[in-house]
């Protein structure tokens, strides 16, 4: 199977974690394009969805799916993403779409976050993917002097990308991110920093994996 097909089959078998009746919560990515374009098939048994990007929004509109602003929601029972990778733990690193921090809003509403991505994305340790970083653009500089010198990370300014938030992205490269619920707790912290790509408190509880011989399901405790 091509990757493009095994997408569409990971896209598909979200729908059984879809709740009849509620917003469904929906990332960002071509993975999750996939996903938008089958939840079009069932819009009738759903309330809507509520958005992670711009560019999901303006897809999900075009498919006559109601899209709420996550500011009239108090919760929803799932959030459907892809991950740039993920762990055995269910601990992802996002924000290769650069809609990371909208994706931790959305995933901050969810009772369950849904991974779904391809088998190459399920990693004994993550970090092989630059680390993605949302700053405020007068930061930019002191951030990337900050993973230097804490981490040895080497930061760089992602050319011409600006978020949906207006802000400036640093992907951070040289990590091993072999605790990743402390190193997102201490990036958060750095003043000018929005959102670290790192999604350890905001885990998968369940990942789609498309692989060659199907669908794999993980759950995560």
């Amino acid at each position: 199977m091509t990757q493009d097909e095994l997408k569409a089959l990971v896209g598909r078998a979200a729908l059984d974690y879809v709740v009849p009746g509620s917003v469904v919560g929906v990332g960002t990515g071509s993975t999750v394009n996939c996903f938008i374009d089958a939840l079009a098939s069932v819009k009738g048994r759903i309330a809507g969805a509520v958005s992670s990007s711009l560019q999901s929004t303006a897809r999900l509109q075009a498919l006559g799916i109601r899209v709420f602003d996550a500011n009239e929601l108090t919760g929803i029972p799932v959030y459907v993403d892809g991950a740039d990778e993920i762990d055995a733990a269910g601990f992802m690193v996002k924000g290769g779409g650069a809609a990371l921090t909208r994706e931790k809003i959305v995933a901050d509403l969810a009772e369950r976050f849904v991974c779904i991505a391809d088998e190459s994305k399920l990693v004994a340790v993550m970090g092989n993917f630059p680390l993605p970083v949302e700053v405020i653009p007068m930061a930019a500089a002191q951030v990337t002097r900050r993973f230097a010198a804490a981490f040895g990370g080497v930061a760089t300014l992602r050319a011409g990308v600006t978020t949906d938030n207006g802000n400036v992205l640093l992907d951070v490269r040289g990590l091993a991110l072999t605790d990743p619920l402390a190193m997102e707790t201490e990036i958060n912290q750095w003043p000018g920093v929005v959102t670290v790509g790192i999604f350890a408190r905001h885990r998968a509880r369940v990942c789609l994996l498309g692989t060659t011989q199907g669908v794999r399901r993980l759950s995560f405790d």
